[in-house]
């Protein structure tokens, strides 16, 4: 698992996607990264982050927020169609979305593709790379689950930002560590970010 596609769309939980894109650079991995146009929006509102609306600068404030180069993390434009994570043969390992709004599960269930993060996860799903969807909502209406078990039959993840307690959290971030340090199990990516149980 050496690069990992991390999408943003404007559900509600904007810290978990932006602590996640940090611990997988931390751990040495290569990050293909795509904003919603409504992933901005909830940045500002959950995090006071001004993303630009152009994927190149978008890059290279994360570049300089982060210390990385383009080897390391690149953005694309939602309608770059040209990016490698649109065909099959440039895809990455994995991909997740994080948080996942319900219109974009809805998309990728009925396979719209209309965007290019909507592509990338058709992608992963019929080159069975492993798909993470970290959806945000509540509560969930039939037409919601009936998505959800659609895409986990398809062999998706369904991995609800649902911290647990017996760790003892003290703070928001100790709850935001919890369901990251999920998603990196998930994708067997190492970590010490929290404490495994029984250890």
């Amino acid at each position: 698992m050496q690069t990992v596609t991390l999408a943003f769309t404007g559900a509600s939980g904007f810290p978990y996607g932006w602590r996640l894109l940090e611990t997988l650079l931390a751990t040495g991995k290569n990050v293909y990264v795509l904003f919603s146009q409504a992933a901005r929006v909830v940045a500002k509102q959950e995090m006071n982050l001004d993303l630009p609306a152009e994927a190149e600068k978008i890059q290279a404030h994360l570049q300089a927020h982060f210390n990385v180069d383009a080897s390391r993390l690149r953005v694309f434009a939602q309608d770059d169609w040209f990016a490698p994570i649109a065909s099959g043969t440039g895809t990455a390992d994995a991909m997740v979305i994080c948080p996942a709004s319900m219109g974009t599960i809805a998309a990728i269930a009925h396979g719209t593709s209309d965007s290019l993060m909507e592509r990338a996860a058709d992608v992963a799903i019929k080159e069975k790379r492993p798909l993470v969807l970290v959806p945000r909502e509540a509560p969930l209406s039939a037409l919601h689950l009936e998505n959800l078990l659609k895409l986990a039959r398809l062999g998706c993840t369904i991995l609800p930002p649902a911290a647990g307690f017996y760790h003892q959290p003290k703070t928001v971030d100790d709850m935001i560590n919890f369901v990251v340090a999920r998603i990196l199990d998930q994708l067997r990516i190492s970590h010490n970010i929290i404490q495994s149980w029984g250890k």
